[in-house]
């Protein structure tokens, strides 16, 4: 049984929901949060979204002697509750009980790192308001020792007036009295925290200017640092020694550069040979589902439309979970903040921020899962912005069909010599027009729909640490299932019309029509008129429609309009086929459009889901056609 079903099966025999405790943990970004969490509950977690917005929503159950202590929720990570990002609003809200369809917690796990505990304390400060039973996990452990540091555990837990823990989410230490104090929940055992008379002297100023608050804020923590023997650790040697090359001003660039170029080469290499494992057993398996049913219309729609259109999306998984655990090592290791770093002082110029340069990236592989990355950039516009343009990185979806028509009106001839041929600089400036119109649409919508006030790119910058394997591994098995379930169930729709399209009509005797009498025969007929500018007939047409499932789609499509089978794009008939129906500047204008058309339902509905609604999605859509379209027109009047 798969692990998160056992979960909800488990929810609904458990018993009444509402006696077991509902836990928040909270705590700053880079403090282990996320590591503890999946330290206490392993497998044993769901992930949805809060709702109304894109947050996720990470919830597992701790157990114990087989028995349910209590549901965790781990919130996103913030500094404060200055609720000036989207995660930083939600982790309030959710604290505070103002969450429609989310109970106010029972208690809070605030998670701090050890090593900067000075400057958490003050978040600490803004949780122990709540008047919620408060448990203080001085996280890092190891580290704040190896580095010379120490704090009296004792005393900060007497004169804070709640329980502290050492704990290390990587060992797994200290974790069992995480465990306890759940559990004493769970009986009842549990008293609420009471904030100490330093922290609550700071509290009564809420109406105070924000400078002033910050100061008063500051100052008692200060206060409360001095009583408890914190003695701060000494800067981490590796991590200086690191930063001296990853951010200097030439070595860094250079080793940014290489990164990016092994996660862009990988994506790519290391993927293939599962791909076409994965492409292989999609074949083998629908050729025996085709041999064990009878010739009938549902085998037709089970193979012909819902194993190909599903497994043409499958296929896409092995990229997507080698992106994510680049992702996942990058902002684990402390790499990431350095990254942004150093790219930010390029996309500052068009109006990006420097966490947009890994989605942007991505994208070349495959648009869904750059958009989901794209969570890591905290400011809503910038993440729009990013969200918006990273469709026009040239996806690997898009090869199938510049392969195709490259290599059917292309010559592969030499260009400069014997360095380039004709057909590389083809694909090179089809790749060229996608970042020019991302660059130039980044531009525009950072000075009108998405203007604001030009604002200091800040990163805080977290030590070198090694990443978790099992938070690497409980992350790709999470983001796995989140694109199978999510974007499968859109490509599953789409297909299951487009065959019922291609399939009816039929005639009297219950065979189906040919194709141009068929229903999306019809469909390419009524849209010919609007695409008869850019030298396209009813076939292309056909093809845009059914591109709309997943962009290589079209290949299929018009080796099965001209009679070719096993069609792809390397298929020598249908390269001539295209040849005879299609004009030179014809050709170059479908390579433009599909350069800039945004003919994917999957990333479609990944945006109307990572935006909250229909809004953006259906702006990037029409954007992105009519880009197209007028693009496909000018390149069929130039060539």
């Amino acid at each position: 049984m798969n692990p998160l079903d056992e979960i909800e099966h488990s929810e609904k025999t458990s018993g009444n929901t509402d006696e077991i405790p509902l836990v928040a943990l909270a705590g700053p970004p880079n403090s282990g949060k996320t590591t503890l969490f999946n330290r206490l509950t392993g497998l044993r977690q769901k992930v949805a979204n809060y709702p109304g917005v894109t947050v996720e929503k990470h919830i597992g159950e701790v157990r114990s002697g087989g028995q349910v202590l209590a549901d965790l929720v781990d919130l996103p990570g913030i500094h404060g509750f200055s609720a000036r990002t989207l995660d930083e609003k939600i982790t309030k809200e959710v604290l505070e009980g103002q969450v429609d369809g989310v109970k106010k917690p029972d208690a809070v796990i605030m998670v701090t790192d050890s090593t900067r505990l000075e400057n958490q304390l003050m978040l600490v400060e803004q949780v122990l308001e709540l008047n919620l039973p408060t448990l203080l996990v001085l996280n890092m452990s190891d580290e704040l020792k190896d580095r010379g540091g120490s704090v009296n555990a004792t005393a900060l837990a007497e004169r804070l007036g709640v329980q502290v823990v050492w704990t290390n989410g990587r060992t797994g230490e200290g974790t069992e009295e995480i465990t306890e104090y759940i559990s004493q929940l769970k009986r009842g055992n549990s008293t609420q925290s009471k904030v100490s008379d330093v922290l609550k002297d700071s509290s009564q100023s809420r109406t105070l200017p924000v400078l002033e608050r910050f100061s008063k804020r500051k100052k008692a923590v200060k206060e409360v640092v001095s009583q408890v023997d914190f003695v701060p650790p000494k800067p981490s040697a590796i991590s200086g020694h690191l930063d001296s090359l990853v951010l200097h001003k030439i070595w860094g660039p250079m080793i940014f550069f290489a990164v990016v170029i092994l996660v862009f080469q990988s994506i790519f290499t290391w993927a293939v040979p599962l791909m076409d494992g994965i492409q292989f057993l999609i074949e083998v398996s629908g050729s025996w589902i085709s041999g064990v049913l009878a010739d009938t219309w549902f085998r037709s729609l089970l193979i012909d439309g819902i194993w190909a259109g599903v497994g043409s999306v499958v296929v896409f998984l092995p990229q997507i979970l080698i992106l994510f655990l680049f992702i996942g090592i990058l902002e684990d290791s402390g790499y990431m903040a350095r990254a942004a770093v150093i790219a930010d002082r390029v996309m500052y110029r068009i109006g990006l921020q420097g966490r947009a340069f890994l989605p942007l990236l991505s994208g070349y592989a495959c648009a869904v899962p750059a958009i989901l990355s794209a969570r890591t950039i905290e400011d809503d516009r910038d993440r729009l912005a990013t969200i918006f343009v990273t469709p026009f990185m040239t996806c690997s979806a898009r090869l199938p069909v510049y392969v195709l028509l490259i290599a059917a009106f292309i010559p592969n001839e030499a260009f400069l010599g014997s360095f380039l041929s004709q057909r590389t600089v083809a694909l090179i400036l089809l790749y060229a027009l996608g970042i020019i119109a991302a660059v130039i649409t980044a531009f525009i919508l950072k000075r009108t729909l998405l203007k604001a006030e030009s604002s200091t790119f800040l990163m805080e910058l977290p030590p070198y640490r090694l990443p978790s394997l099992q938070t690497l591994g409980l992350r790709l098995l999470d983001r796995g299932r989140i694109f199978l379930t999510r974007v499968g169930k859109i490509i599953f729709t789409v297909t299951i019309i487009l065959w019922f399209l291609t399939q009816f009509p039929r005639t009297e005797f219950g065979a189906p029509q040919d194709i141009e009498q068929s229903a999306l025969g019809q469909i390419g007929h009524v849209i010919e008129p609007v695409i008869a500018p850019l030298g396209f007939d009813w076939r292309i047409g056909i093809g845009l429609v059914t591109s709309l499932a997943a962009r290589e789609v079209i290949v299929g499509t018009l080796g099965t309009i001209y009679g070719i089978e096993t069609a792809d794009e390397e298929s020598l008939d249908l390269q001539s086929a295209l040849q005879e129906s299609l004009s030179f500047p014809a050709a170059m204008g479908l390579l433009v459009f599909f350069a800039f058309a945004l003919q994917c339902m999957s990333t479609v509905a990944t945006v109307k889901r990572e935006t909250g609604g229909w809004k953006w999605a259906s702006f990037q859509f029409l954007y992105m056609l009519a880009l197209g379209y007028f693009g496909a027109f000018l390149a069929f009047r130039l060539f």
